[in-house]
């Protein structure tokens, strides 16, 4: 939205960059990037930490970074995996990443990896370097690239955890977890904090597992024991993720979760879910019996594109259903698209 009220106050620095604006950004971006440059001003004219400055500036270079190495493949669907640096070749869990991305590319994803070894190695290789992106960190003692993504354009290199895991986050619509360490907890923790409090659009979280291993079996005990037992999270959060010990499982559930569901948009206080097929009346009753816990108001009903959709050219073939979403039961959500997903052919 435009906010004529933001400038730095310096009529000579906002002419300034009302000119750079014109130069590099017209149209429909306009106004978005004289914002970010009048932030860029007011900050240099604000203090003089150098330390802010260059974590502003290697923040923003990887960030660019990312988004052009990723722009050319945002119409495929992208699976990433996390898992730890430190398995070895010779670990079941290793075989398993590398056939489960043998076959999710087999059903047209790419694969996105944090490019070092172990569990990330498996991935690239199995993808194979044209389905595979590789976003690394660098840390003094680990990780150079995998010989799997090394060398390849779609590699990029990050300073910073938490520009790296906002680019999985955003180029990414799954999310499979494998036994590792702090790291990949620490990343899986991310991805359920961000579908639970809604900063992620739905997606299928996996935990995979050799079937002999007790890794994830052990973590959601701790879930269901302490977690949910104390109250700290609800039954409903269960339902973001889950437990997978074969490729196959993995592959289907991921592949089942966008056969009928297709995307999510919030437009002015309304949630529209968008679909690859039409949904039944009866079914949409079903879902407004079902699920009229998750509604602030109103109900479940299907719709035409929304005016806002219409100007962005969103997805205008798709069916849609629109709702007045509390914005709260994330699970419950995850839930309700899971029965439309079961419920159609």
């Amino acid at each position: 939205m435009p906010n004529d009220h933001y400038k730095t106050g310096i009529p000579e620095a906002d002419q300034l960059i009302d000119e750079l604006t014109d130069r590099c950004a017209p149209g429909e971006r306009k106004e978005m990037f004289r914002q970010i440059l009048t932030t860029v001003a007011k900050l240099g004219m604000e203090h003089d930490d150098l330390g802010d400055f260059k974590l502003i500036n290697t923040t923003l270079k990887e960030l660019r970074h990312s988004f052009r190495v990723f722009y050319p493949y945002r119409a495929q669907r992208k699976v990433m995996v996390f898992g730890s640096a430190r398995t070895p070749e010779s670990d079941p869990n290793y075989a398993l990443a590398i056939e489960l991305s043998r076959q999710l590319v087999h059903e047209g994803f790419m694969m996105i990896s944090g490019a070092g070894p172990g569990i990330m190695e498996a991935v690239n290789r199995g993808a194979g370097k044209q389905n595979s992106f590789g976003v690394n960190i660098k840390l003094p003692f680990e990780q150079g690239a995998n010989p799997y993504i090394a060398d390849d354009p779609k590699l990029m290199q990050c300073k910073y955890f938490f520009t790296r895991k906002l680019i999985f986050a955003k180029e990414s619509d799954a999310t499979v977890l494998l036994p590792g360490g702090f790291g990949t907890l620490d990343e899986g923790y991310e991805m359920l904090t961000l579908f639970q409090t809604g900063k992620t659009l739905p997606r299928p979280i996996v935990l995979l597992e050799d079937p002999r291993g007790d890794y994830w079996k052990n973590w959601l005990d701790f879930l269901d024991s302490v977690l949910i037992k104390k109250g700290f999270v609800s039954q409903e959060d269960r339902s973001l993720l889950q437990i997978a010990h074969s490729p196959e499982e993995v592959t289907k559930y991921v592949t089942d979760f966008f056969r009928v569901y297709h995307s999510l948009r919030y437009v002015r206080g309304l949630t529209v879910l968008r679909f690859t097929r039409i949904i039944p009346e009866k079914l949409i009753r079903q879902l407004n019996s079902d699920f009229k816990d998750i509604l602030t108001q109103g109900e479940i009903r299907a719709s035409p594109p929304l005016k806002d959709e219409m100007k962005n050219r969103e997805h205008l073939d798709l069916p849609r259903l629109v709702m007045e979403f509390n914005h709260r039961n994330f699970g419950r959500l995850n839930e309700m698209i899971q029965t439309i997903n079961r419920a159609l052919p």
